[in-house]
C-alpha cells in the first residue's frame, strides 16, 4: 500500500491555520502579560476592558483552549496526523465556551460594540479547519 501524496494546498492551508493561531496564542499570551495596555492597543474602551475583568477563570481556560489547540491543530495538520481533526474541534468548543458566555450569558455584544463580528470571522475559521482536516482524514492524507 502507498501512502497518499500530499496535495499542495495541505501546505497553504496548513500554514494559514498555523498563522491565523499563532496570532491568537500572541493575542492571548500579550493580554494576560501586558493586559489593559494590550486591550487599549486594540482600540478598546475603557467600558470594553471593566467588561473583559469582570470574565470569569473558566473563560480566559476556554479561550486558551481554542488558540492553543488551534496552534496544534495546524501543527498537527502539516505533520499530516489525523489528531488534527479532533484538536481542533477541541479548539472550536473553546471558541464556542467564550462565545456562549459573552454573547448569550452576558450583554456582551452590546458592550464590544462593532467588535464582536470578529468572532463570526474565528468561528467560521475554525470550522473551516475542522471540515478541511475531516475531508484530508477521509481522503486518506492525515494518517
Amino acid at each position: 500500500m502507498t501512502a497518499a501524496r500530499t496535495p499542495w494546498h495541505l501546505w497553504v492551508v496548513g500554514v494559514v491555520a498555523l498563522l491565523w493561531n499563532a496570532f491568537g496564542c500572541v493575542d492571548y499570551t500579550m493580554t494576560q502579560l501586558q493586559g489593559d495596555v494590550w486591550l487599549a492597543n486594540f482600540g478598546m474602551t475603557d467600558v470594553q476592558i471593566a467588561y473583559f475583568h469582570t470574565m470569569p477563570a473558566w473563560t480566559f481556560a476556554a479561550w486558551a483552549i481554542g488558540v492553543w489547540g488551534g496552534l496544534l491543530g495546524g501543527i498537527l495538520l502539516l505533520l499530516r496526523r489525523k489528531w488534527a481533526l479532533p484538536v481542533f474541534v477541541v479548539s472550536f468548543l473553546g471558541w464556542l465556551a467564550g462565545v456562549i458566555y459573552s454573547f448569550g450569558l452576558t450583554n456582551g455584544m452590546e458592550v464590544m460594540g462593532n467588535m464582536w463580528p470578529m468572532q463570526i470571522v474565528i468561528g467560521a475559521a475554525c470550522l473551516f479547519f475542522i471540515w478541511y482536516a475531516w475531508m484530508m482524514s477521509k481522503r486518506g492524507i492525515l494518517r
